[in-house]
């Protein structure tokens, strides 16, 4: 599998998502995910599933350092003494003695960012994390995110699919070299009716769901989730790395970036998003 180098970090390029994943479909699909080829999974603390994952990761029988986990601290546990509690029962779930990449789930305006971010760097200190990152931030609380740690910034995790053009968002991760993760791909089934894509699946003969995930990581420093409760769907899902679109196809798919296209948005947590301006077709 592609990596994503970022600041240190070598990132398996497509990870298996686990967000709103019942125990039932967690114990279905995981263990089809890894014995597919996946092993980068992204869960979170919030998502209450990181058990699950654990037990998964720990019947496959798979030699931990050839896997990648991610998770997330939910806002209610970045007070200092909730912390590293969180991260402790994370480590407990997770069946594992080091988290791969740690994350805060998102900005959180009641605690002062520095005393969030050296939540963060803690955990690297004492050995239970090798790398760290957040999630949701917008350019400016990026920036500041990086510039208050310690240990590297490695990944901004976020919102982006075809219709969300979040290319000021992804200029400034570059910049400071944090690789960008993608989560809501498919814009929550939007793409599998869109006929742009659905042509150029057609043509190639792939899935649209495959078209989808290979615009994502073709392009530099973007690394992708991919999310399924169908089983039958992860083998087509890994196959993405055999292939490339043409630079005319990567275009067209980026062009339907219209306003108005997020999807993500709850009250209370997001900040004061960047503009994601319609494309020119």
């Amino acid at each position: 599998m592609k990596m994503v180098a970022a600041n240190g970090a070598e990132i398996p390029s497509l990870g298996f998502g686990t967000y709103g994943m019942s125990r039932e479909n967690m114990l279905r699909t995981i263990p089809a995910a890894l014995s597919t080829g996946f092993r980068h999974i992204d869960t979170a603390q919030i998502y209450r599933n990181e058990q699950e994952v654990g037990e998964c990761v720990q019947a496959s029988g798979l030699d931990r350092a050839d896997l990648f986990l991610t998770t997330k601290v939910w806002v209610a546990n970045y007070a200092k003494g909730a912390f590293a509690a969180s991260v402790d029962d994370s480590l407990r779930k997770l069946r594992t003695d080091y988290i791969d990449l740690l994350l805060l789930h998102w900005p959180y305006p009641n605690l002062p960012l520095g005393d969030q971010i050296a939540g963060l760097n803690a955990t690297v200190k004492a050995g239970k994390v090798r790398h760290i990152g957040v999630s949701n931030f917008n350019r400016q609380l990026l920036a500041e995110a990086v510039r208050l740690s310690e240990a590297p910034i490695v990944t901004n995790q976020f919102e982006y699919h075809p219709y969300l053009n979040q290319r000021l968002l992804i200029d400034e991760c570059r910049r400071l070299g944090v690789s960008v993760t993608a989560y809501c791909g498919m814009a929550v089934g939007r793409v599998f009716d869109d006929p742009v894509l659905l042509a150029i699946a057609g043509r190639r003969a792939k899935t649209v769901a495959q078209i989808v995930l290979r615009w994502l990581i073709q392009q530099d420093g973007v690394v992708a989730l991919s999310r399924t409760t169908n089983p039958a769907r992860i083998p087509a899902n890994l196959d993405v790395f055999g292939f490339e679109l043409s630079p005319e196809e990567m275009r067209a798919i980026s062009r339907l970036a219209t306003s108005d296209s997020r999807i993500v948005s709850p009250t209370g947590l997001s900040p004061a998003w960047d503009p994601t301006p319609a494309l020119a077709a």
